[in-house]
């Protein structure tokens, strides 16, 4: 009896220690929150097109041209540089964009901003940014937009797609065009 007692103690102990051993602290909800836009949007259609993967950051009362100032090379987000996976052939301009994952960046401008389709992946916001690695740039257009936190979207158009990044009183929009076989 006093080893079936001693045996039992020493279970109970074991579970309350590997409890505490194997709990997990979670971190906090992130400030800028990872999300994903695609085209199409609908998560009922698998056969995507184009996808990207970002972080949305807030302005909280902060003047767009601090957090992404014109002229200098942008993340495209928050935290690490947006990712945009092409899953078929795109152009981009004159210039094809082959499926694969790339990092997405950004130059805001005055008039209209540059996008930038860079073949790096796995990069902390643009501190690592090489220029070199660029597989495509194109010009966006500006038109007024009034977003709170940082997004992404696509339409469709004719023989292609539109993305568009709102943030603040903008919006750029550029354009992918489908590739004819």
């Amino acid at each position: 009896m006093k080893n079936l007692k001693s045996t039992i103690l020493f279970f109970a102990l074991a579970l309350m220690t590997s409890q505490l051993t194997f709990s997990q602290e979670f971190k906090k909800l992130d400030k800028s929150p990872m999300d994903v836009a695609s085209f199409p949007s609908s998560y009922k259609i698998s056969d995507k097109t184009v996808k990207v993967t970002y972080s949305r950051p807030q302005l909280k009362g902060r003047a767009l041209s601090k957090l992404a100032p014109a002229g200098k090379v942008w993340r495209t987000g928050a935290n690490e540089a947006a990712q945009i996976t092409f899953y078929k052939p795109m152009m981009a301009g004159k210039t094809l964009i082959k499926p694969g994952t790339y990092s997405l960046f950004t130059i805001p401008g005055e008039k209209e901003w540059t996008m930038i389709i860079n073949s790096e992946i796995n990069l902390w916001g643009a501190y690592y940014y090489n220029q070199k690695y660029d597989v495509a740039t194109m010009q966006a257009t500006i038109t007024k937009g009034e977003t709170e936190a940082f997004s992404i979207a696509f339409t469709e158009v004719d023989n292609g797609i539109q993305m568009h990044l709102g943030w603040g009183p903008v919006i750029a929009t550029t354009n992918f065009t489908n590739v004819v076989k």
